[in-house]
């Protein structure tokens, strides 16, 4: 009888183990998914913040697409948020409270925007705030990025006791986001026409007022995280990055992404233009286009993390490169009334491409994410995807700056659109040259050996 008593304590044991773990991964999905679906939101303030400058302050189109980029430039500085926050703990915490502190300097830079009289805004205070907003949110998208990756290499367990495949965090932390734009989209672009930007401005602070009440709520040992390590500071974290980057299988698939981002020439604010000036579509249009891109995206995560988190990381990226040349390609036949004179209304088209184009550019965050989590080295989590993320949001500015001086070169303005097809046709060309080298992205991931239960 008394083995028969061991054994019921050892399955009862077992049971209490597994129950804890089960809290632990609830409380750990909560919080990333209020994180990501908060930061799919910013659509919200960032939809208003579009038509402010373009009609408040009358910038034009060039003016518009340089400023936009720039208040991005907070994100650059990533690596050494993920560095700060790899080493620096708080009370034994070393995530949360950078997403507190995220949500913080959110709430303040879009509520003084709100309260902020009409006459008193300018190009310089409205960039200020803009960045500092910027800064808070790419504080809390490093935290949350490394919560993803530590938690990855976590065993957990489904309910068929077999261990969880690594991309299912991050199709859910994506489809988080994804559902958070939906929202965000679905309410600004109709807001948009009824309120005051400063209403949505308020309206998104107050959000992340919330947002910072629950995730000062939560203890971090409630996510089931890699206990806290003895670290050198950040010093020695800078030196585990740099030697993380040394690795030709982690640096090789990081230069690829960058240069795919950066070798773009952007044309979304000539585009904003486009369609909101020459085409007079007017905002719940855009706002529904952005749904619509958004609930694509959701599909996307779906459909990755169903069929296609095992195929090749190189085919899947790959074929999102080529699908947004093709995206691109469209749109030349757009802007020459290709598909009007098929009877294809524009507010249509605007909707379902326009919509689509936008999110694809981030189509590929997603399995790359997996890519990297898989081969990113322990004790290094948050810096090296904080560095990823980084090299992202840099190529992008510069992607960005190029449209510019490609709108530019083929002589568009506020007024003129005559040179859009050409420099469509230039953005296309552009996008497929990464596909030269897409050797560097590997063409598929080694498992990690794990020891077989005898």
């Amino acid at each position: 009888m008394e083995p028969k008593s061991n054994e019921n304590n050892s399955n009862h044991n077992s049971n209490n183990d597994n129950n804890k773990n089960n809290n632990k991964n609830y409380m750990l999905k909560w919080v990333l998914g209020m994180g990501y679906w908060v930061q799919g939101l910013r659509c919200i303030p960032w939809l208003a913040v579009n038509y402010m400058l373009k009609d408040g302050l009358n910038l034009d189109s060039s003016t518009f697409q340089i400023l936009q980029n720039s208040a991005n430039l907070p994100m650059v500085a990533k690596p050494l948020y993920g560095v700060v926050s790899d080493s620096l703990y708080f009370f034994g915490q070393h995530r949360l409270p950078y997403i507190a502190l995220g949500a913080v300097l959110q709430a303040i830079s879009w509520v003084a925007i709100a309260i902020l009289s009409s006459s008193s805004i300018s190009i310089s205070t409205m960039t200020f705030y803009l960045l500092l907003g910027n800064l808070g949110a790419a504080l809390a998208e490093v935290a949350n990025d490394a919560i993803v990756a530590e938690a990855s290499k976590q065993p957990t367990s489904t309910k068929k006791g077999k261990a969880s495949s690594s991309g299912d965090l991050q199709s859910f932390v994506w489809m988080a986001s994804s559902l958070g734009g939906v929202l965000g989209n679905f309410i600004g672009g109709i807001a948009n026409e009824k309120y005051s930007p400063q209403a949505m401005f308020l309206t998104f602070g107050v959000i992340l007022a919330i947002q910072l009440i629950l995730t000062i709520s939560v203890s971090e040992k409630s996510l089931n995280l890699p206990e806290n390590r003895s670290t050198g500071g950040i010093k020695q974290q800078l030196a585990e990055l740099a030697g993380a980057l040394r690795k030709p299988e982690i640096f090789y698939p990081i230069a690829w992404l960058s240069a795919s981002y950066a070798l773009i020439p952007v044309l979304t604010g000539t585009m904003f233009f486009y369609q909101t000036q020459a085409l007079g579509i007017d905002s719940s249009i855009i706002g529904i286009s952005k749904v619509f891109g958004q609930v694509g995206s959701l599909l996307w995560s779906a459909i990755y993390n169903k069929s296609l988190k095992s195929a090749s990381p190189r085919k899947v990226i790959s074929a999102i490169q080529v699908t947004m040349a093709v995206f691109m390609v469209s749109d030349v036949l757009f802007v020459n009334n290709f598909y009007r004179q098929m009877g294809i209304p524009d507010s249509v088209y605007v909707v379902v491409f326009s919509g689509l184009l936008e999110v694809l550019f981030f189509f590929k965050i997603l399995p790359f994410s997996v890519l990297i989590a898989q081969l990113c080295p322990a004790g290094c989590e948050g810096s090296l995807m904080a560095f990823v993320m980084s090299a992202i949001s840099l190529a992008m500015i510069v992607g960005g700056y190029l449209g510019v001086a490609l709108a530019s070169f083929v002589g568009i303005t506020g007024s003129d659109f005559s040179g859009l097809p050409r420099g469509l046709l230039i953005q296309a060309a552009c996008t497929v040259i990464p596909l030269l080298c897409s050797s560097w992205i590997p063409d598929h991931i080694k498992p990690k050996s794990t020891k077989k239960d005898s």
